[in-house]
């Protein structure tokens, strides 16, 4: 299988691409990526000299570049997103320009090709629950987005059952909880904890800590999009969580329990605007019809989470530097001939 994989340099992508390139040996992978802030190629740097790996940086809504590459590949897997809300909230044009309208360009792409397309999505869409609500979302909940981020998303989810129900554009889209894992981009709560715990510094917990979230170890997600890929229905959405809902104040807590402080290194501080009060995803449909579950525990998760950040100080420094942005990895140019690309 040739897969085209958006967003490979960042968090979630990076760990796809390792997870699949280590189980399918015989995939071969374009990893294309704009290399925004978020986007590190240090997370992949093992990979580079593999013959079934490639790297072009480039924009999604570049449908020239996109066409070319994309038109003897099997799937395209979308993860390329503007994806943090407090940006969004700030500055919500690039959250359009990327979400929505990168999403239709690439959507084109695949239908002149007729090409597999999946698209990796997020429970925001959903809006919220209330914390005394026991229900959760699942595949047939209504959107409801709250913050820009979000209402990017669920656009580009209804652009992509659109071209299924109207072209007949083979589909599929996964809505997934919260991640959590190696190469996460320190502005993220998890990772941000850890490294200013590292460094001495307290924790800056929004509001009332009180928000609950579902959290999946990434690599629990990324089994569930392979398992997607491989065995579901075209046309169908699969909701991907652990059931492991934490409030902040008691993810915060574990943090700080791993890491030998107490609430002494906690900072309460103004609460982000439009904030949801409680994410919880059902992943019964997902479980059911492909054999997928999730296998690590958040327990183990954020034991191993924390351990790869203190172990890995260096990616991080590099990220806080600004160093990061000066790696430059063996990159294969679109217009170089090669057996993979063409």
């Amino acid at each position: 299988m040739k897969m085209f994989i958006t967003g490979g340099a960042g968090f979630i992508g990076s760990n796809f691409i390792r997870y699949i390139l280590t189980k399918y040996p015989h995939y071969s992978v374009i990893n294309y990526d704009k290399l925004t802030y978020a986007g590190n190629l240090e997370n992949l740097k093992d990979f580079e000299r593999y013959d079934n790996y490639k790297f072009i940086k480039g924009d999604i809504s570049n449908q020239e570049l996109v066409d070319h590459l994309v038109k003897d590949c099997d799937i395209i897997v979308h993860f390329a997103a503007e994806s943090h809300v407090d940006r969004s909230v700030d500055a919500p044009e690039d959250f359009i320009k990327t979400n929505i309208l990168g999403t239709f360009t690439l959507l084109e792409v695949a239908r002149k090709y007729n090409i597999r397309f999946h698209h990796i999505s997020t429970d925001e869409v959903f809006g919220d629950l209330l914390l005394e609500d026991p229900g959760q979302f699942d595949e047939k909940t209504a959107y409801d987005p709250s913050s820009p981020y979000s209402a990017a998303k669920a656009s580009s989810d209804h652009l992509v059952r659109a071209y299924h129900r109207t072209y007949g554009l083979p589909i599929t889209i996964s809505n997934c909880s919260n991640n959590y894992g190696p190469y996460q981009f320190p502005e993220k709560v998890i990772p941000l904890f850890v490294t200013n715990l590292i460094e001495g510094r307290k924790v800056p917990l929004y509001g009332d800590g009180k928000n609950v979230r579902d959290w999946i170890h990434v690599d629990d997600h990324n089994a569930g999009v392979d398992a997607i890929i491989h065995k579901g229905k075209i046309g169908e959405t699969y909701c991907l969580g652990a059931d492991s809902e934490k409030s902040n104040k008691d993810l915060t807590m574990t943090i700080l329990n791993q890491m030998g402080f107490g609430e002494e290194m906690i900072e309460f501080v103004a609460d982000r605007l439009g904030h949801d009060r409680r994410y919880a995803i059902n992943s019964n449909k997902a479980q059911a019809e492909l054999g997928w579950k999730p296998v690590i525990s958040f327990e183990e998760g954020i034991r191993r989470t924390v351990q790869w950040y203190i172990a890995n100080e260096g990616w991080w420094k590099n990220i806080q530097s600004g160093e990061y942005r000066n790696y430059k990895p063996e990159e294969q140019q679109p217009d170089q001939k090669s057996d993979f690309l063409i």
